[in-house]
């Protein structure tokens, strides 16, 4: 859940109040929170014990409000009848058991051994003030509503190894063709034989199918993300360190199903028809086995962010080609699908000059690639 959209729902404007002083007040808050996180981290950075709680800390608040859209993005949108609560005991119990299954595991590693591959094996011993603000460039893309990747964001800041970011920059762009590809076929298939009923309301046997998708698909989500707010802490924890990192990631998602996604969540419901929930389970199930297959394939980290673009992008054609959506038309698809890809590249581009400017070894490897 963004900042930007947790502080705009609890200051909505009053009766007698304009919409620009209430955006206003919005921007004032947003900037002050962003002021105040990095004279906070500029007062840790030089102290580790310290640091790495307020990294993770900034990192899982941040990731969790880019990142709900991938996940829970049309869940949110296709539920949003439910009590925020009943949602958040569904997905928050499901947090609960997938990582707490990789601590008992992985020996204490919550990432299901993704920060075990190259160049991200050993968690840091000290860090810059610019690896602890991180984040806080994470939470003002988010604002933008930018569907940034935290995979590169934040594990690049860290990564003592180029050809590693390599690998996984690698595995994150095949994961956007395959997800294009699969939706494609998928939904060229599928979305004739849905809407041969359109005014029928959708029998509730749906409704169990979603949450069971959904819950698939979030647990398999973890098991790849897990890593981009991990790699603030020892990659073995102790159980002390376990329980602050699981309660305070509850506590946020607690947040995001109190918010309802916030504004990425405009990502999401921006496509055609995600408030049908047979529409919403089929995206969650196409999504969890595509990641499923990346899990299975490797244990390098990938950006879970270009897979779910992919599949969206994929599904957008789709339907414009079925001509299974009276609202897809050729240009607002491409505009959609284009303005996606630019944002994605944005954050990318983002991410490896930040890397670049503040991890020492990452620089001096892409260096010495280019022979300077």
């Amino acid at each position: 859940m963004s900042t930007s959209s947790a502080e705009s729902a609890s200051s909505a404007p009053a009766s007698d109040a304009s919409p620009e002083s209430a955006l206003s007040a919005d921007t004032t808050r947003f900037a002050a929170f962003l002021a105040a996180g990095f004279v906070i981290s500029a007062i840790a950075y030089p102290y580790p014990a310290v640091a790495m709680w307020v990294g993770f800390v900034f990192a899982g608040y941040s990731a969790v409000a880019n990142d709900s859209i991938q996940t829970l993005g049309t869940f949110l949108a296709s539920n949003a009848h439910q009590k925020w609560w009943v949602l958040w005991a569904w997905i928050g119990g499901i947090f609960l058991v997938t990582v707490t299954y990789s601590f008992i595991q992985y020996d204490g590693d919550v990432s299901y051994g993704r920060l075990a591959s190259k160049g991200f094996e050993n968690a840091p011993t000290s860090f810059s003030f610019m690896q602890v603000a991180a984040p806080l460039v994470l939470l003002i893309l988010t604002r933008m509503r930018m569907p940034v990747s935290t995979t590169f964001l934040l594990l690049t800041a860290f990564s003592t190894s180029a050809s590693g970011v390599g690998k996984v920059l690698v595995k994150s762009l095949s994961g956007y063709v395959l997800a294009f590809v699969v939706a494609i076929v998928a939904w060229s298939v599928l979305s004739p034989l849905i809407k041969r009923f359109p005014d029928r309301k959708p029998h509730r046997g749906w409704r169990v199918a979603q949450w069971l998708s959904t819950g698939v698909l979030w647990s398999v989500w973890l098991q790849q993300d897990a890593a981009n707010v991990a790699v603030y802490l020892p990659r073995s924890m102790n159980l002390i360190q376990f329980l602050g990192f699981a309660g305070m990631l509850t506590a946020a998602l607690g947040v995001l199903m109190y918010f309802r996604g916030g504004r990425i969540q405009s990502i999401v419901t921006e496509k055609a028809e995600v408030y049908d929930v047979r529409s919403a389970t089929l995206i969650d199930f196409v999504y969890a086995v595509i990641l499923y297959v990346f899990k299975i394939q490797s244990k390098v980290p990938m950006s879970t962010t270009w897979v779910f673009i992919g599949l969206l992008a994929g599904r957008e054609l789709a339907m414009l080609w079925t001509k299974t959506s009276p609202e897809a038309r050729l240009p607002t698809v491409a505009r959609v699908i284009g303005k996606d890809i630019l944002f994605a590249g944005i954050g990318l581009a983002v991410s490896m000059l930040l890397a670049f400017g503040i991890n020492e070894d990452f620089r001096r490897q892409i260096l010495q690639l280019f022979g300077s």
